[in-house]
């Protein structure tokens, strides 16, 4: 058992708000312990002998972020030559040259992946959902995302890895995804394992590099084994090439593939329309903004107010290595709270936390995810807000966003267990994850 004392603020989710005491039993968060009228929990409390205490004096406690939309294996490809500032017609196959150049394998992979995943969680990412959408010919599709799910479950975050393609034959991406289906959930049911740690789904790049029939296959392979789909749409390319080639925008074709529905999200959607949006509310899709992605590649900018407004759930994800340089979410919840203006009404600080956690695990139907009320997984995060940048901050919560661009929590708890503790991770050596990518890359 695992107590959380004295924290000034505890963000339960988006509607709820308190002090007091949070108990984890059994990698869940438990009842509220009642307090009787008047009194104030102190440091006084105390856990079970075989529990531990976990002081958050001066901290604010939310839930653990989820990053709705990454491309973990780019975490080796940041600031690459050739890749800032072009348009994405450029941008892609300047990267396809650089993954041909370094061989993609198991190794990279999960050297990759630990790193991008290391890196989330010392920025309070506890849930990543990793879009890889890069498979050599002929390579071992099933030994890359084992590596990927290995590496992310032993620096000690949950993973939702997304079998996603770029252009790939259609019957071999399909027949790969039902391999790895078999070898990493053998007799699991939904795409998730026992634990929840992991978590599988499925993801064409979008409409822009795959046809009708990836899309089909691919959600053949999703209905057999209740897996979540996901892919990109309304990118500069996206819409762009499906207009030259189908003479239609990328909605109108996801609906037509049978790509609009509930168990689906929509990565990006940088250009779309009111009517568009109302579509994507009425299908029941949810969404993910990208916002430290989209903006600085010039790509365009989500209209996430009119997408909340419609009753769309928008998540908030970084993107890869290669297009957004850094893994860290809070910071691009604090740039979605900064662009928001630019397209639309103001998005408030709590709504944005709200998007990085509730909406990010609602996109991935993770119900247990992404908020701290009883019976939620004990993932959270405990943020100092006694620093300089803190300093006349009136509201904490919203301070954890706005006051400081490259927060960092204090202590990090995933499923129960301290993974990042007074700033530094728990289960691996943050010098030798960058060392071994460092030697497999070359620099």
């Amino acid at each position: 058992m695992l107590t959380i004392t004295n924290a000034e603020r505890i963000f339960i989710d988006g509607n709820t708000e308190r002090t007091g005491p949070l108990h984890i039993s059994a990698g869940t968060v438990a009842e509220e312990t009642p307090v009787p009228a008047g009194t104030i929990p102190t440091s006084g409390i105390t856990a079970p002998s075989d529990g531990e205490v976990l002081d958050a004096t001066g901290c604010v406690v939310t839930p653990g972020l989820v990053n709705a939309h990454h491309h973990l294996l780019q975490t080796a490809f940041r600031t690459f030559p050739g890749t800032r500032g072009v348009a994405m017609s450029e941008w892609l196959p300047t990267m396809a040259k650089a993954y041909d150049t370094a061989t993609i394998d198991p190794e990279l992979a999960g050297l990759a992946a630990a790193a991008g995943a290391a890196e989330g969680l010392l920025c309070g990412v506890t849930t990543v959902a990793d879009h890889h959408l890069s498979w050599p010919h002929a390579a071992n599709t099933v030994a890359i995302a084992s590596a990927s799910a290995e590496a992310v479950r032993r620096v000690g975050a949950r993973l939702a890895f997304v079998r996603g393609t770029a252009g790939d034959d259609p019957q071999t991406a399909a027949t790969s995804t039902e391999d790895i289906v078999a070898a990493l959930m053998p007799g699991a049911t939904g795409g998730m394992s026992g634990d929840g740690m992991l978590q599988l789904a499925v993801g064409p790049a979008g409409v822009h590099s795959d046809g009708p029939e990836t899309y089909k296959l691919l959600g053949e392979v999703a209905r057999r084994h209740g897996l979540r789909r996901r892919t990109q749409s309304n990118e500069q390319v996206d819409v762009r090439v499906a207009l030259e080639r189908y003479g239609r925008r990328p909605l109108d074709l996801l609906e037509e593939w049978g790509w609009l529905a509930d168990d689906v999200t929509l990565a990006h959607l940088c250009d779309v329309t009111p009517q568009e949006i109302a579509r994507i509310a009425a299908s029941g899709a949810s969404a993910t903004h990208a916002p430290g992605c989209d903006l600085p590649m010039g790509w365009g900018i989500a209209p996430v107010a009119a997408l909340l407004d419609a009753g769309v759930t928008v998540g908030l994800g970084t993107s890869g290595g290669g297009s957004n340089d850094a893994g860290h979410l809070l910071a691009d919840a604090r740039l979605a709270m900064q662009l928001a203006p630019l397209v639309g009404p103001s998005v408030s600080a709590r709504k944005v936390l709200g998007m990085a956690t509730q909406g990010s695990a609602q996109g991935l139907g993770r119900s247990e995810l992404g908020h701290l009320r009883p019976g939620a997984a004990a993932d959270l995060c405990v943020w100092d807000v006694t620093g300089i940048a803190d300093a006349g901050v009136a509201d904490p919560v919203a301070g954890i966003l706005w006051a400081s661009p490259g927060r960092r929590p204090r202590h990090v708890v995933v499923a129960g267990k301290v993974v990042v503790r007074d700033f530094q991770l728990v289960n691996t050596d943050e010098h030798e994850l960058v060392m071994a990518l460092r030697r497999r890359v070359g620099r």
